[in-house]
């Protein structure tokens, strides 16, 4: 497993880095948001542990950044609903607060490194859609389409549904967690905004109560 740690306490960075590494993972450091997304961008990191406040690049935007795939796991001091419900929204996948046990750390860490999607070697296709979920990209009749992670990953649950109803709970699930919220209105969001990407005309349908399909 490879996790990248951002954290701009070195003392603290580095100590989460040797606790990490006694239970067998490979870990890499950065202290600014900026040596993060250097970083991420030749490492296909398993997951990322990420401080929210950090120097050069703020914690949110390193978020925003980072290339669909890795998961992420912020850990930080700003502990209030709404901080955890803005930093969920912004597509991390786990959050946990200052001061926190390490070995619940470690727990969440394997946790988010166990929730990888489902592989597909051959591209999918739907509707002049192309998913290519070795790269991780996507295109519309030939137009690239550049999504975040979540979009992403609700793409792909459609599209391996091959038009099936997908449930708004089974979505949440697998492309969030078990314990994701659903009164946070974040799939909803993440849906329109797909469906915004993806362009006229419309292919990701809703039937309101039951759930969506492409």
């Amino acid at each position: 497993m490879r996790v990248l740690v951002v954290e701009d306490e070195e003392p603290l960075a580095e100590a989460i880095a040797r606790g990490l590494r006694l239970h067998a993972m490979a870990v890499d450091v950065a202290f600014d948001g900026r040596e993060a997304l250097e970083l991420a961008s030749y490492v296909d990191y398993d997951v990322v542990v990420l401080d929210r406040d950090l120097p050069e690049v703020h914690g949110d935007e390193v978020v925003r950044a980072l290339r669909p795939g890795g998961r992420v796991l912020m850990l930080t001091a700003a502990g209030l609903i709404r901080d955890r419900v803005h930093g969920l929204g912004l597509g991390a996948d786990d959050y946990l607060v200052k001061p926190f046990v390490f070995a619940e750390l470690v727990a969440r860490v394997r946790t988010l490194a166990r929730r990888t999607p489902r592989r597909t070697l051959s591209p999918l296709e739907r509707r002049g859609i192309v998913l290519d979920p070795a790269r991780r990209t996507v295109h519309r009749d030939g137009r690239e389409i550049a999504l975040n992670r979540k979009e992403f990953d609700v793409l792909r649950e459609l599209m391996l549904a091959d038009g099936a109803l997908v449930s708004a709970a089974d979505l949440r699930r697998k492309v969030w967690d078990e314990y994701a919220d659903a009164a946070s209105g974040v799939l909803r969001v993440t849906i329109a905004s797909l469906r915004k990407k993806l362009g006229p005309p419309a292919v990701v349908e809703n039937e309101p109560g039951k759930g969506y399909r492409l």
